[in-house]
């Protein structure tokens, strides 16, 4: 499973939604591309949070996909293909979607602009 940032948000603010990220962080082995750390620690300094435990939880319960020149291609591609469909599919988006198709994984998030694909929307 891909967790993109908004399941990870949802996950630490202790929502419903986080509770369903909970139980799959609990079950699955569980990933997080790159650009989603960007995201992430843009909320913690908006929130005033903790970065070192927030960040740290991150990296401990889910492994780390950095980002390569395939995968960065490739959401190009699928940023333009997308953007036909929603006007809200941006880059980082795309990053996730190319992510999560390179490496099979299944993508957790809240984003509507993601369906059609292989993800769980909670």
């Amino acid at each position: 499973m891909l967790l993109d940032t908004f399941a990870w948000i949802e996950f630490f603010n202790a929502t419903e939604k986080g509770a369903r990220v909970n139980e799959i962080l609990h079950s699955n082995p569980c990933f997080t591309s790159a650009i989603c750390l960007a995201e992430i620690s843009e909320w913690i300094e908006k929130e005033s949070l903790e970065i070192e435990k927030i960040m740290l939880f991150v990296k401990s319960f889910s492994t780390i996909i950095g980002l390569d020149y395939s995968t960065l291609e490739l959401a190009g591609i699928l940023k333009l293909k997308k953007r036909k469909i929603s006007k809200n599919f941006g880059m980082v988006d795309a990053i996730i979607l190319a992510t999560a198709k390179q490496h099979c994984l299944k993508i957790v998030t809240g984003d509507k602009h993601f369906e059609g694909e292989n993800a769980i929307i909670l």
